[in-house]
């Protein structure tokens, strides 16, 4: 009881069952996990997304505010609106670090260089079928990644490894680009699941394996994509299995399903596993609803964290219970800085109209709240919507006017 009673104060209800010695493992991570935003580089690479540098700024704000400690502001050698941008958001003052994103090529350093960044993701492909599709060999493509790691060192530029298709390169030739890097200069190794083709126990398999490669000094990162809806949950088994960072966009943007979604998967570990996070998750709404917005997307109602329709209800059973929110919502709506209202429309019953009179300072006899209800259901039915509050006023006014 005392352990339930402890969960219900920090907003958080869970089931016991996830505290079963049985089912619980231990996380490797021993600190709080932090994230390393992409919204604007992979996210951009959403279909039809075009964000302009102010756009870009204004997201980099927000995702500051939010608690990012990384954000990538773009791949800068793509064009001269990403270098704007790039350098827009280098020179904003923010306290995330700020990262650039290039290939293993020079000239996309030297773009780098030329607009002070000062760490940045190099990546390059190491699977035998993306090997195939760029022309190159694996001893090709670990002097370009061997030659464009020390360039940038050189130059004081901040390194971490990015294996393009990394979940579906065989080991040995993964643990040799790793170590390629590593011996070039690199400072830290993502381990990138870029078409989502991992479930979450081969993604934990394999970071402990790279941390069993390079030990554990070496910061490790996660960056999954979502093609089997699997991104979160690949997320949190990589940081069970010891990475320290996750990549992963707002709203989970991206390419084909999207990428890892950093809000939904910090919410995750903290609130099924009890993983601290480095993330202001009272902000999580406003940030999504702001890249939605820039980004012309729409964003399903029922999504997890963010979804409009999380701490809406408009079942009248439900309703019935709301005065109990662990009843019916497994974490608090004030962890995510979100409303808890109710909604009137076809399902509604006598608890709904009785809580949204109230809320309104409307008295209404049991017989007026009868009427009332069976008028929004006819409302909701012959709308097939929900009920406005506008509309709701005006069906009490003609109930209130017959009586």
């Amino acid at each position: 009881m005392a352990e339930s009673s402890a969960r219900s104060q920090d907003g958080i209800w869970i089931s016991e069952l996830n505290r079963r010695p049985e089912v619980r493992k231990e996380f490797a991570a021993g600190r709080a996990v932090k994230f390393y935003d992409t919204t604007l580089r992979d996210g951009e690479q959403s279909v039809g997304v075009v964000l302009t540098p102010p756009q870009k700024l204004e997201i980099a704000h927000a995702l500051d505010a939010l608690g990012v400690g990384r954000i990538e502001a773009g791949f800068p050698r793509v064009s001269s609106e990403d270098a704007e941008a790039f350098k827009a958001i280098a020179n904003a003052g923010l306290k995330a670090e700020i990262w650039g994103f290039g290939r293993a090529l020079k000239a996309d350093i030297d773009e780098l260089l030329r607009l002070g960044s000062r760490a940045t993701v190099i990546e390059t492909p190491t699977s035998a079928i993306k090997l195939k599709a760029y022309g190159l060999t694996v001893d090709e493509a670990k002097r370009r990644a061997a030659g464009a790691i020390t360039y940038a060192r050189k130059h004081g530029v901040r390194v971490a490894f990015f294996t393009v298709d990394g979940t579906r390169t065989e080991l040995e030739t993964l643990r040799g680009f790793y170590k390629n890097a590593l011996d070039a200069g690199a400072e830290e190794l993502v381990v990138v699941d870029t078409i989502g083709a991992c479930g979450p126990e081969a993604v934990e398999f394999l970071v402990r394996q790279v941390r069993e490669w390079v030990g554990p000094q070496v910061p490790l990162h996660f960056h999954g994509h979502n093609d089997f809806g699997m991104a979160t949950a690949c997320a949190v088994a990589a940081v069970r299995a010891g990475a320290k960072w996750i990549q992963g966009t707002i709203n989970g943007m991206g390419e084909r399903a999207g990428n890892g979604d950093i809000g939904e998967i910090a919410m995750a570990l903290r609130g099924l596993y009890g993983v601290p996070v480095e993330l202001n998750l009272k902000n999580i709404r406003k940030v999504s609803a702001l890249v939605r917005q820039t980004a012309g997307h729409q964003l399903e109602p029922w999504k997890p964290v963010v979804g409009e329709n999380l701490f809406m209800r408009e079942s009248g059973a439900v309703a019935s219970q709301f005065h109990i929110p662990q009843a019916i919502e497994p974490f608090s709506a004030d962890l995510v800085g979100a409303k808890r209202e109710i909604v009137l429309g076809k399902k509604s019953g006598l608890d709904s109209i009785a809580i949204k009179a109230k809320e309104f300072g409307i008295s209404l006899t049991p017989e007026q709240q009868q009427a009332v209800l069976a008028a929004v259901k006819r409302a909701g039915v012959e709308k097939r919507g929900l009920v406005t509050d506008a509309e709701f006023r005006f069906i009490v006014h003609q109930v209130q006017n017959l009586a």
